[in-house]
C-alpha cells in the first residue's frame, strides 16, 4: 500500500496518477476532497482509497502495518499566507505526526520541502546548507524550513526518508492554484486573452528586462525523481529538486508563444514597489547531492517542456498523463 498526501493538489495528483498508470496496487489518496476546482486532478482513479486529511494521522496509526511507503506532498503552499498558526498546524505539526507514525511502523517517507527555504539565496542554493542559517522570505518558507530543521535533529527516523526542496514547478494539474500557479500558466492565458505576455522590468543593473532567472522544473521531471527515490531508497537526506539550470522569464515567454505558434509579443511593466526589495533575480538548484544519490536521468529541455505544456495540456484543458 502506497500513500500520497496532497493527492488533490498539483504535485500529489500527478504522483498518484503516475503510480496508478503503472498499476501499483492499493493506492491511498489523502487530501481535502471538498474543493470542486480540484476534481479533475483525481477523477477516474477507480479502486483508489480516499482518506480525508483531517483523519489521516489516525488512519496511518491504525493501518501502519499495511503501508509500504508514504509520499507526504500535501501542505498549505500559498506563499502569501500570513496565518502562522495555520501554517504551523498544516505544514509543521501535521508533518511531525506523519513522521512519527512512519518511525513507529518503519515506513519509508518522502516529503515535500521547498526552495522557499532559501530566501533571497544569500547563502546560495546548496542542499548542504543547514536550515538554521537560512532566511526564508515568508511564513510559508519558514514553516518548511522549520520542519527540515526538526527532521535533522531526530535521533529516530524512518528506515528511509527524503525531503525534496521543490523549485519553480510547472505543468498540468496546477489549474486550481489561481495566482499561485506557474508563470507559464499565467503567460498562456495572457496570450490567449490579449495576445501578449507582461513581464517585470529589471531594477537590477546585472539583469536586463525579462532577464531575471529562475530554476523552472517540469512536473514530469519532479515525478521521475520521486519515483527514483521510492525505488532506490539508497540515501536519506534533504535534496534539491530543480532542473539545475536557470532560465529567463523572456525564454519562458518565447516557449509559450512557440507552443501557440504565435509571434513573440512581450510588454515590460515595473516591478511593484512593495516587492522590489525582496524580488529574486536568480535561483538555481545545486543538484550534486541528487546526482550523487544515483539519479542520472536528463531533465527536460526547458523550451521543449514549456511548449509541450502549452500544446499538449493548456491548449486542450488536459490533465497529467504520465512522465513520458
Amino acid at each position: 500500500m502506497i500513500v500520497v498526501t496532497g493527492a488533490a493538489g498539483f504535485i500529489g495528483s500527478c504522483m498518484i496518477r503516475e503510480l496508478y498508470q503503472r498499476r501499483f496496487a492499493e493506492l491511498v489518496a489523502v487530501d481535502d476532497f471538498t474543493r470542486e476546482d480540484k476534481g479533475g486532478n483525481y477523477e477516474g482513479l477507480s479502486g483508489v482509497t480516499f482518506v480525508d486529511r483531517s483523519v489521516f494521522p489516525e488512519w496511518l496509526v491504525s493501518n501502519g502495518n499495511r503501508v509500504q511507503l508514504v509520499f507526504h506532498l500535501g501542505a498549505r503552499t500559498n506563499t502569501a499566507e500570513f496565518d502562522r498558526d495555520l501554517l504551523n498546524r498544516l505544514n509543521y505539526s501535521y508533518s511531525q505526526q506523519v513522521w512519527s507514525a512512519c518511525v513507529a511502523y518503519a515506513i519509508p517517507l518522502i516529503y515535500a520541502s521547498s526552495a522557499a527555504t532559501y530566501g533571497m539565496g544569500e547563502q546560495g542554493f546548496s542542499d548542504d546548507i543547514r536550515p538554521e542559517v537560512l532566511q526564508p522570505l515568508n511564513p510559508y518558507g519558514d514553516s518548511k524550513n522549520e520542519f527540515d530543521r526538526w527532521v535533522l535533529q531526530q535521533a529516530q527516523t524512518p528506515p528511509y526518508w527524503a525531503g525534496f526542496k521543490f523549485f519553480n514547478v510547472f505543468g498540468p494539474n496546477e489549474y486550481h492554484k489561481g495566482r499561485m500557479a506557474s508563470v507559464v500558466y499565467h503567460a498562456f492565458h495572457q496570450v490567449k486573452k490579449e495576445g501578449l505576455v507582461r513581464l517585470f522590468k529589471s531594477h537590477h543593473p546585472d539583469y536586463s528586462d525579462g532577464g531575471q532567472m529562475r530554476d523552472f522544473v517540469y512536473i514530469k521531471d519532479v515525478v521521475s525523481v520521486l519515483l527514483f527515490a521510492m525505488e532506490s531508497r539508497k540515501v536519506s537526506g534533504i535534496f534539491n529538486l530543480g532542473s539545475g539550470q536557470a532560465n529567463t522569464f523572456y525564454a519562458l515567454a518565447e516557449g509559450v508563444f512557440r507552443g501557440l505558434n504565435r509571434p513573440v509579443n512581450v510588454v515590460f511593466i515595473p516591478t511593484p514597489e512593495d516587492i522590489r526589495d525582496k524580488y529574486q533575480y536568480y535561483t538555481c538548484a545545486d543538484l550534486h547531492k541528487l546526482r550523487a544519490s544515483g539519479y542520472q536521468q536528463d531533465f527536460y529541455d526547458f523550451g521543449h517542456a514549456v511548449s509541450e505544456y502549452v500544446e499538449r495540456y493548456l491548449d486542450k484543458d488536459a490533465y497529467f498523463d504520465g512522465v513520458r
